[in-house]
């Protein structure tokens, strides 16, 4: 599998803002990628991205999984001083995006930078500025233009509802580390699009055909709600693992999830991925996450009769500035390939 292929895209991805609902330009970034490769894809009316790798059987009864929409923000309210109030768009903490550059984007296909702040950003002036809690009503958007009031903001074009998007800063350090915002999911959708490349440069033959779904609202529960083909019996799902304090999880393998907050996976899913790995020498880890869900759940709560399991390179803080290791992207997509071919 080729690493730096997957990394590079992976840059491209992170740096295409698309947070939950407005995603239309990392779906189009990878359709155009996939196609490339000469595979088919269609759209889903709901926008999530929906791809066949050929196999003697044209009739796919496994998929893969991934989402690219990820966590943002929206306007509010413009307060009279020009400064922006946002509600958020999926689950983060505040202290997460402190001192955050972002980007409004508005209806008219404008674009405005700015910084997040709390209200109370100064040390020299704010005497309870390191205490302040970090909570939404205390932060604010300051905008890089000379703007003092709601009507200067609104002759920008700038209104409630526009989305706000944050500064990745993706890196690929020499030693191996990445690190970057959105990480969850766009590792894991680098990952589909390098297993799917990878196939195809290589002429593998499949002995039947699998989807490729690219999720858009899974952040926001209802990602796969919707999309996987009717033939589907098995859906494999890549998100991120988390590793932490209390966890199992790392940064240089592939996380296989045993539970999330929706509850346990399926169990003969997991016995063939953990013995997929044992039998290729793939570093792995399986692990329980009390506080996640993933694309498996939603299509489960749809009603589709499925077999469902979730693997994904280990993501130290998640929903903040993250970081990942190729090590653990590898081991991902090693398990991934293996997964298709069995």
């Amino acid at each position: 599998m080729n690493i730096d292929y997957i990394v590079s895209f992976m840059k491209k991805l992170c740096e295409t803002p698309s947070p939950s609902g407005f995603t239309q330009n990392a779906i189009a970034l990878v359709e155009e990628e996939l196609k490339s490769f000469g595979i088919i894809t269609s759209l889903t009316n709901k926008g999530s991205l929906s791809a066949l790798i050929p196999g003697k059987n044209s009739v796919p009864q496994k998929a893969l999984a991934a989402h690219t929409d990820t966590l943002g923000a929206m306007v509010k309210k413009v307060k009279e001083n020009g400064r922006i109030s946002f509600a958020t768009i999926g689950g983060y903490s505040m202290g997460s995006i402190e001192c955050e550059n972002c980007s409004i984007h508005t209806s008219q296909n404008t674009l405005h930078t700015g910084t997040i702040y709390t209200i109370k950003p100064s040390v020299h002036i704010h005497e309870d500025c390191k205490t302040l809690e970090r909570s939404l009503e205390n932060m604010e958007i300051v905008i890089d233009e000379k703007v003092f009031s709601t009507d200067e903001v609104a002759e920008l074009g700038i209104e409630v509802g526009d989305f706000i998007t944050f500064d990745p800063r993706f890196e690929y350090t020499e030693s191996g580390f990445i690190k970057s915002r959105h990480l969850d999911d766009k590792a894991s959708v680098a990952i589909l699009v390098g297993l799917c490349k990878h196939i195809t440069d290589n002429d593998i033959s499949l002995e039947n055909s699998v989807q490729i779904l690219i999720t858009n609202y899974e952040e926001v529960g209802h990602g796969a709600s919707s999309g996987l083909m009717p033939s589907v019996r098995e859906l494999l799902c890549l998100d991120m693992g988390a590793p932490g304090t209390g966890q199992n999880s790392s940064e240089y393998a592939v996380s296989i999830c045993a539970k999330d907050s929706g509850g346990p996976y399926d169990f003969s899913l997991r016995s063939r991925l953990v013995k997929l790995a044992k039998d290729n020498d793939i570093d792995y880890k399986v692990d329980i996450y009390p506080h996640y869900g993933s694309d498996a759940g939603s299509a489960l709560r749809s009603g589709f009769d499925i077999k469902f399991g979730l693997i994904g390179p280990g993501v130290y803080a998640s929903h903040s500035y993250e970081r990942t290791h190729k090590d653990s992207i590898a081991n991902t997509a090693e398990l991934a390939l293996k997964y298709i071919l069995l």
